[in-house]
């Protein structure tokens, strides 16, 4: 009877959730960034991503969630309560054995080369199909080599950088960039040709891993000092 109680619930949360990206879908919302923020609300994951900022926003919206989270709440304390009520009456080995079964087969079928890559390439296409570039991970845009790294340097008091144009201190024809340049509070992009490096700044660089550890050698290692001390 607890089973039967807890897969119509089950039930009646999907379709909860259904409905809510409904609603949602309706006030202006793309159907997965809709999917994904009724699950995050309903389960209270609490994701703050840009899109969340959307539904803050909406008034229509801001009801839908304001009920998606008390829903989830009441239906975590209901879901609780019902398998504490399970375990009461029967600690449902067979069940448990059989779930643990399934659940050793999908592991070993997911390892499985053939099917692995086929998921693999399944995912890779959905990312370069349906999203842009700058929403993919900075691996996959900037890492072109396995070498390829994005590092942090930063300027201390008796670096043979400081008061040297940025873009001097790259070597010609070495496999090094400098994205930008933070001093203070301030961060410079624009100007890098003209910047004179200062004390306290740091260098935001990509490139190939090892020019770079070569080129700020000691820089690199004040940073490990620095870091074993603190």
């Amino acid at each position: 009877m607890n089973v039967l109680f807890m897969l119509l619930y089950f039930i009646i949360i999907v379709l909860v959730i259904e409905i809510s990206v409904t609603l949602m879908k309706l006030t202006g919302l793309k159907s997965t960034v809709a999917r994904f923020q009724v699950i995050s609300m309903l389960t209270g994951t609490g994701f703050t991503t840009d899109e969340s900022k959307s539904i803050i926003d909406h008034p229509v919206r801001r009801k839908i969630s304001m009920f998606l989270i008390l829903f989830g709440a009441f239906s975590l304390a209901v879901i609780i309560s019902s398998i504490s009520t399970l375990l009461t009456d029967d600690l449902r080995l067979t069940e448990l054995s059989i779930i643990i079964g399934i659940l050793l087969v999908l592991t070993v079928l997911v390892k499985v080369p053939f099917l692995n890559n086929r998921l693999s390439n399944k995912m890779k296409s959905e990312m370069y199909n349906h999203y842009e570039l700058w929403e993919h991970p900075i691996e996959e845009v900037l890492f072109l080599e396995d070498e390829d790294v994005v590092m942090e340097i930063d300027i201390y008091e008796d670096s043979e950088f400081i008061d040297v144009k940025a873009f001097d201190v790259i070597s010609h024809g070495a496999d090094i960039n400098i994205l930008f340049i933070e001093s203070g509070e301030v961060k410079i992009r624009k100007e890098l040709y003209e910047y004179k490096i200062k004390l306290g700044d740091n260098l935001f660089l990509y490139g190939n891993k090892k020019e770079i550890e070569e080129t700020f050698s000691k820089e690199i290692e004040e940073m490990k000092k620095k870091s074993a001390s603190d």
